[in-house]
C-alpha cells in the first residue's frame, strides 16, 4: 500500500454547516484556503463559488429569509471573541455587524422578514451573557439591550408571529432552562422549573407558536424528543431513544461495517439511546431529529400532523457515520445536512423531505488519496474494574502486522461530556495508512449513553475514567497484532488531561505521551480560564471554594514524579478555555524530573488549531516524536 505524508492527510477537505436560502442558494463552509470560509452553490456538484477570504477561520454562516445576504461569525486568533459581519452575496461587500472585539457573540436567527436578528453577548460583563435584537442595517452599539442575564445565556429562534425568542440558559453541561421572551414587554417565562440536573436541548417553535420541541431526559437516563405546550407547562413523549414514534423514520442498521455489535449493549443503561436534536420547519410541518445509536446517528424525516404525532417519510440515504446540521429550504419541501464517517470526509447533502431522495451537494477533495484506502473501525466493548463495559472504536492498518505487533496510539476524547464518534478524522487514517493501529475509548463520563453515565466522573470520580484507560490498554494487550510495549497516550483539551494523568497514574504503560491544550493543574485552570465558563466547569470538576484539596490531589503537575514517557505538548497561545499556562508549567516541571520533552505553542491559536499551516506544523512535529520515541 502507497504512504502518504502528514500534510497530504491534513489537506483532506471538509464541507458542512450548510443553510439553505431564499434563491435555491447552498451556502455552506468549506476549508479549500486552509480555513473554513464561506461558500455557495447553486446547483448539485457545480463548481462552488467563494465569498470569504479571511486568515481566521468562518465558524457559521445563516442566510437572511428574503434578501441575497448572509450573516457569519469569526473570531480572531482563537479567542472565541466571535463578531458577526453581514454578507452581501450580489455586491461582496462585507459589513462588520457587531464591532465589539473584546466580546463574545452567539448567533440567535433572523427574524422572519430578515429585517432584524438576536445574539447573545457577554460585553456588558464578561461572566454573564445578554440578550439584544439589531436590526440588519445597524452596527456596533445600536443593537437593541432586550433582557439582562446572569448566566450562560443563548438564543434559540424567533417565533412564527417574531413576537417572542426562546432564550436557552446551560447552568452545567447536563443542567439546562428554557425561556421565552417577549419582545414588547421583556417579560421572561421560564417554561422548565426542575430540581437537580436536567437537561433541555435543540428546543424549537412548533407551527402555531403555542408550544416547544425539543430533547430532554427530564424523566428518563437519556435524551428524548418532547413537545412542551407552553400555555399549561406540559411535557409529551413525541418520540424516544427506543427508536422512532408513531413509526416516525426507519429502522437502525445494527449489522455495522466494521464489526459493531449486533446488538450493543449500552453502558448507560436501559433507557434507549439519546435522540440528539430536532429540526422544525413551521409552516410545513415537517420534522427531522436524530438517534446516537453508540456513535451512529440514526436520522428520522416525518409530518407532525397531530401536535405529539410524527408520521414517517422515507430515510435519508447518508454515509453510514455521524450527520446533523438540519436546515430546511424556504418551503420545507427539502433541507440540507452534514454527513461523515470513518471513510468518508465531511459533505453536504440536499435531502427531499417527503421522498427522502438525497443528492450531495459538495465534492470536498480527499487530497488525492483513495477513499478506498480509509480504514473503518471495529465498535468493541470492552471490561473495566467495576464491571461495566466500556464502548471504544478499534481500528487496525490494512497490512500485516509486524513481528512484536502494531505500536498503537490511544486517542482519548475531550469534553469530558464528549463522545468519539465515526466521523472522518485525518490524522487517524494517516497514523493507520503508517503502520499505527488507533484505538479511541468512551470512557465514564462520556455524553451519548445516558446522564448517569456521564455523572459517573464527576469530581471525586475523576479518576475512575483514568482507569478506564487503563483497562482499555489491558484490553489491548490481549489482542497479539498489538505491540504493549508501543502504546502511545495523545488526547486533546480534558483529553489532554487524560493522557497527563494516565501518564502520572499508570506510568508502566506509556512508551510516550501527546498533550494538546490539556489540563495540567485544576486550580490554575478554574482560576484561569474564562470569566463566562468557570461557574461550568466547577460543575463537572469540583469547585475553588469547597473542592480545592482534592483538585489538586487529581493534578498531574503534582504527580510529575510518576512520569516516565517522554512528553510532547502543544498549545495555542490566545486559548481562553485552557490558558496556555498550562503547558508552561507541565513542560517545566516534566523538564526538571529529567523527562524528555517537546513543547510546541502557536501565537496565532486558541483551543486546537484551525489554520492548515499549523496543523501541518504540529501534526509534523507529533510524527516526528512518535518516529523518534515509539
Amino acid at each position: 500500500m502507497h504512504r502518504y505524508d502528514i500534510e497530504r492527510y491534513l489537506n483532506v477537505r471538509n464541507a458542512g454547516g450548510a443553510d439553505l436560502g431564499p434563491d435555491g442558494r447552498l451556502s455552506f463552509l468549506l476549508n479549500t484556503t486552509g480555513t473554513g470560509q464561506v461558500w455557495s452553490l447553486d446547483e448539485p456538484l457545480g463548481w462552488p463559488e467563494q465569498h470569504t477570504f479571511f486568515e481566521e477561520a468562518v465558524s457559521f454562516v445563516d442566510s437572511s429569509p428574503e434578501r441575497a445576504e448572509a450573516v457569519f461569525g469569526m473570531d480572531e486568533g482563537g479567542n472565541e471573541r466571535a463578531q458577526l459581519y453581514l454578507l452581501n452575496y450580489e455586491s461582496g461587500e462585507i459589513t462588520d455587524l457587531t464591532d465589539r472585539p473584546e466580546a463574545k457573540h452567539r448567533w440567535g436567527g433572523w427574524d422572519g422578514e430578515g429585517d432584524c436578528f438576536a445574539f447573545a453577548s457577554n460585553r456588558r460583563d464578561e461572566a454573564v451573557f445578554d440578550v439584544y435584537v439589531q436590526d440588519r442595517d445597524a452596527t456596533g452599539d445600536d443593537a437593541e439591550l432586550v433582557h439582562e442575564g446572569d448566566g450562560w445565556l443563548s438564543v434559540s429562534g424567533w417565533s412564527p408571529s417574531d413576537d417572542r425568542l426562546i432564550v436557552h440558559e446551560a447552568h452545567s453541561s447536563f443542567d439546562h432552562d428554557v425561556y421565552t421572551l417577549e419582545l414588547d414587554t421583556g417579560n421572561l417565562t421560564h417554561h422548565t422549573p426542575h430540581e437537580g440536573d436536567v437537561r433541555y436541548g435543540s428546543p424549537e417553535w412548533g407551527p402555531d407558536g403555542e408550544s416547544l420541541y425539543l430533547v430532554t431526559d427530564r424523566d428518563s437516563d437519556t435524551l428524548r424528543l418532547e413537545r412542551l405546550d407552553l400555555a399549561t407547562g406540559e411535557f409529551s413523549v413525541v418520540a424516544s431513544g427506543e427508536g422512532p414514534a408513531s413509526g416516525a423514520g426507519g429502522e437502525g442498521d445494527d449489522g455495522r461495517e466494521g464489526g459493531a455489535d449486533d446488538s450493543p449493549a449500552k453502558p448507560g443503561g436501559d433507557d434507549g439511546w439519546n435522540v440528539d436534536g430536532v429540526a422544525v420547519h413551521e409552516e410545513s410541518r415537517r420534522v427531522v431529529y436524530s438517534r446516537n445509536v453508540d456513535g451512529y446517528t440514526e436520522i428520522a424525516v416525518g409530518e407532525l400532523v397531530e401536535p405529539d404525532r410524527i408520521d414517517p417519510y422515507p430515510t435519508p440515504d447518508l454515509p453510514e457515520g455521524v450527520a446533523g446540521g438540519v436546515s430546511f429550504g424556504p418551503d420545507g419541501d427539502r433541507f440540507a445536512i452534514t454527513a461523515t464517517g470513518s471513510t468518508h470526509n465531511a459533505n453536504v447533502y440536499v435531502v427531499d423531505a417527503t421522498t427522502g431522495e438525497t443528492e450531495r451537494w459538495t465534492a470536498a477533495s480527499t487530497a488525492g488519496i483513495p477513499p478506498d484506502t480509509f480504514v473503518e473501525p471495529e465498535l468493541v466493548h470492552y471490561p473495566t474494574f467495576d464491571g461495566r463495559q466500556i464502548p471504544a472504536f478499534f481500528s487496525v492498518p490494512e497490512t500485516e502486522p509486524p513481528e512484536d505487533g502494531y505500536p498503537v496510539v490511544v486517542d482519548i476524547h475531550g469534553g469530558p461530556e464528549s463522545q468519539r464518534r465515526p466521523s472522518f478524522a485525518s490524522v487517524k487514517q494517516y497514523l493507520l495508512n503508517n503502520g499505527y493501529a488507533v484505538f479511541e475509548p468512551n470512557v465514564r463520563g462520556s455524553s451519548g449513553y445516558g446522564k448517569a453515565y456521564s455523572a459517573l466522573d464527576d469530581v471525586e470520580k475523576r479518576m475512575d475514567s483514568v482507569a478506564d484507560v487503563r483497562a482499555g490498554v489491558e484490553w489491548l494487550h490481549d489482542h497479539p497484532e498489538v505491540d504493549p510495549d508501543r502504546v502511545v497516550a495523545m488526547g486533546g483539551s480534558y483529553g489532554g488531561f487524560m493522557v497527563l494523568a494516565a501518564l502520572t497514574e499508570y506510568p508502566e504503560l506509556w512508551a510516550a505521551g501527546v498533550d494538546v491544550v490539556g489540563i495540567a493543574n485544576f486550580v490554575t485552570f478554574l482560576e484561569n480560564t474564562g470569566d463566562w465558563r468557570r461557574e461550568l466547569r466547577e460543575a463537572e470538576y469540583g469547585s475553588l471554594e469547597e473542592d480545592r484539596e482534592f483538585l489538586e490531589s487529581i493534578s498531574p503537575i503534582n504527580n510529575i514524579e510518576a512520569i516516565e514517557s517522554p512528553l510532547f505538548v502543544l498549545h495555542g497561545a490566545n486559548d481562553p478555555r485552557v490558558p496556555v499556562g498550562e503547558a508552561e508549567q507541565i513542560v517545566e516541571e516534566a523538564r526538571e524530573q529529567g523527562v524528555p520533552v517537546r513543547k510546541l505553542i502557536f501565537d496565532d491559536e486558541g483551543h486546537g488549531f484551525s489554520k492548515l499551516e499549523n496543523r501541518i506544523e504540529a501534526y509534523r512535529e507529533v510524527v516526528d516524536f512518535l518516529a523518534e520515541h515509539v
